[in-house]
């Protein structure tokens, strides 16, 4: 089952040009720059032609012939030959490294996005190593064959036809000798191709498998060294390794294959024409030019050859990218508004209407629940564990859809609000905060521009100011990876001014003070109520002494609605609540009495 959650399935046959055909878009706004690093492309290699000729003039007509002027003017000509063609190489090299950084950001940017637009049920199922995978590596190896293959390949074919054209020119003999080379060449190449695409898939699959365990191991190693796992998780990691390293030396061996063929089969022609030499039928510089133009024949075949090994990893890539882009369930979607008049009552702030919802087909999570909140009404969730009351918040949120039933908020169906617009209504702060590389500043402004102002008036009205201004940069204070430089009731704190810096008209607390200790719950309590005046609240806790005050609570058990009233009233019917109230507060007396 683990397995089967990290590996990723197999995937059946992709034709490359459907696949470059999906990527064209990406090149299209940068056609100036594909035009400009193509045309260096081609006089570079159009230049490299250039440097045997000079060579075989100035052997046979300068040494041989004991001219040194023919001589001078041949070095002089080479040496200014290579210099343009090293200067437009760095020109060309740059121009496609550009191209190639700025195509893959344009691809990496819509996959970002698309992650976005999803629900969060799509990534309650998908490893994160997965999804990391596809925005680093994946988009990598497209980055290597816009910036290294594509236009390069070209090239290749450029200088691989001119240099026949020159042997030939040279001796046609030698050259059909090192012509009756390239079949097998070609050959090897077809061999090769398919285990070759088949690697690379199994390189990506097992490096999105890595991905997703070192994040999980990472992410649980208080748990790993809490319960002495380091053994049995270095033994799964390990396993992992090995299976990475397999496939990546499948792959390292087709290369091979082919380049040592490649270097075969160049020795061969080369051995033949110093036998044509030994003969006497060619010239000592047709020797040195032949032989130049004999290597320059092989490299582009072996330049062309990597890449292809290019072109298969990036293919692969984009298996992987387009299969996330176009084979997600459209109902993982978040789906747009729909227009729609107002349903409900605008007086009521939220409300649920015979609601049912599950998370997995046919294990219902909430099944009809209804109940609303007021304007201004403080409504506290209750229950046992996996009653479903967390689900009620997300289902406001519109962070999942409903099987059945409505959910309003302000009388709009959440499902004809757009997210923005419905998100706007709410303040949620998390039993677990989440803290954003940044600053303490901006981690209260979340995600608006900073205003420091604001952010100071947050804190202090939380009675907090003082906590954060006595760090050495205050509020400018950096916050480091999820928050660690901070205790867990100093992140509760941000996450309390995130509140009151957004100033939405319903405010959502879920567990929000479970993780702080009674002196800083104290310190908030008066925060709180400020905070909750005026607007509305749902209030999630499990325990019953914050939420007393409540004007009403709706007690949950097993997915339904099974009470209501406020607190007074609750006791009084004898039912589930005062069950829960007798339990906690019997089990706080022997504590008291200690």
């Amino acid at each position: 089952m683990l397995k089967a959650f990290h590996e990723e399935s197999a995937l059946g046959k992709i034709y490359d040009r459907r696949l470059i055909a999906r990527l064209w878009p990406y090149l299209r706004p940068h056609k100036r720059l594909l035009g400009f690093a193509l045309a260096g492309v081609l006089v570079t290699a159009a230049t490299s032609l250039v440097r045997p000729l000079v060579m075989l003039h100035a052997i046979d007509k300068g040494v041989l012939a004991g001219d040194p002027a023919v001589l001078m003017r041949s070095g002089l000509v080479l040496l200014g030959v290579v210099v343009f063609e090293q200067v437009l190489n760095y020109v060309q090299v740059y121009t496609t490294q550009v191209l190639g950084a700025r195509a893959t950001s344009d691809l990496r940017r819509d996959i970002f996005a698309f992650l976005h637009q999803l629900r969060i049920g799509f990534f309650d199922r998908q490893p994160v190593g997965r999804l990391v995978t596809r925005v680093t590596n994946d988009v990598d190896a497209i980055l290597e064959l816009f910036a290294s293959g594509a236009l390069s390949a070209a090239g290749d074919l450029l200088r691989l036809l001119g240099i026949v054209v020159l042997m030939v020119m040279l001796d046609w003999q030698l050259s059909l000798i090192t012509f009756a080379a390239t079949p097998l060449v070609l050959l090897l190449m077809v061999a090769v191709r398919g285990r070759m695409r088949e690697a690379f898939r199994e390189i990506r699959a097992k490096t999105a498998r890595m991905n997703a365990t070192m994040n999980e191991q990472v992410a649980g190693m208080g748990v790993v060294q809490a319960y002495r796992r380091e053994d049995r998780a270095a033994e799964e990691f390990d396993s992992i390794n090995r299976a990475y390293r397999d496939a990546n030396i499948a792959s390292i061996k087709f290369e091979s294959m082919q380049d040592a063929a490649i270097e075969m089969l160049t020795a061969v022609c080369l051995a033949s024409i110093v036998v044509a030499f030994g003969y006497h039928r060619v010239s000592f510089g047709t020797v040195v030019a032949f032989n130049a133009y004999v290597v320059q024949f092989f490299e582009p075949i072996s330049m062309l050859a990597m890449r292809f090994t290019l072109l298969q990893s990036a293919m692969a890539g984009a298996e992987r990218i387009f299969g996330l882009l176009d084979g997600t369930d459209p109902a993982e979607r978040d789906a747009p508004p729909k227009p729609a008049e107002p349903t409900g009552d605008r007086e009521l702030a939220l409300e649920l209407d015979r609601v049912t919802f599950a998370y997995k087909p046919g294990v219902p999570v909430l099944r009809d629940v209804s109940f609303a909140a007021k304007r201004g009404e403080k409504l506290a969730l209750v229950g046992p564990t996996g009653a479903g009351k967390s689900t009620v918040t997300q289902l406001l949120l519109r962070l999942y859809e409903v099987e059945s039933g409505t959910v309003r908020v302000n009388g709009d169906d959440v499902a004809g609000l757009a997210r923005a617009e419905l998100r706007r209504r709410f303040a949620v702060v998390p039993q677990d905060v989440y803290l954003f590389p940044g600053t303490v500043c901006s981690n209260i402004a979340a995600g608006e521009t900073p205003d420091r102002e604001r952010v100071r008036q947050a804190l202090e009205r939380l009675g907090a100011l003082d906590l954060f201004e006595r760090r050495p940069q205050g509020i400018d204070c950096p916050v480091n990876e999820h928050g660690a430089n901070f205790s867990a009731g100093e992140r509760q704190l941000i996450a309390f001014a995130r509140a009151l810096y957004r100033d939405a008209p319903i405010l959502i607390l879920d567990e929000a003070t479970a993780n702080i200790d009674s002196d800083t719950e104290a310190r908030i309590q008066r925060a709180l109520e400020e905070l909750m005046r005026d607007r509305t609240a749902v209030v999630i806790a499990h325990r019953l002494s914050t939420i007393r005050r409540a004007d009403r609570i709706v007690v949950f058990h097993k997915g339904r609605v099974v009470e209501q009233g406020n607190h007074a009233e609750l006791l009084e019917l004898g039912g589930l609540y005062a069950k829960l109230h007798e339990l906690q507060f019997a089990r706080r007396a022997p504590n008291a009495a200690e």
